[in-house]
């Protein structure tokens, strides 16, 4: 009914990526993950506060993976959104 690019698929597969996250399965969240930010970049666009919330979420697997450099460049796209979205002044 939803088909396979409605933005609550999207949600489905982010639910799944934290249950992996929180069975420390980074490789299978980050997957989950980035299935649900295809699918996001595609209906909501790439200037999206879901999009930049996605980023932090993959940022987050990717330090609870010891991935550090990772994860600061998906934390510094999803905060590069929030300041274009929401502005510095946001609280």
């Amino acid at each position: 009914v939803l088909g396979s690019e409605h933005p609550d698929v999207a949600v489905s597969y982010h639910d799944i990526g934290r249950v992996y996250s929180a069975q420390g399965k980074h490789e299978e969240a980050l997957l989950q993950y980035q299935k649900g930010l295809e699918i996001q970049l595609q209906v909501l666009g790439s200037e999206h506060p879901e999009v930049a919330r996605s980023y932090t979420n993959i940022g987050i697997v990717y330090g609870q993976a010891g991935k550090n450099e990772e994860a600061l460049v998906q934390f510094l796209k999803s905060l590069e959104i929030q300041l274009q979205v929401l502005g510095s002044e946001h609280p």
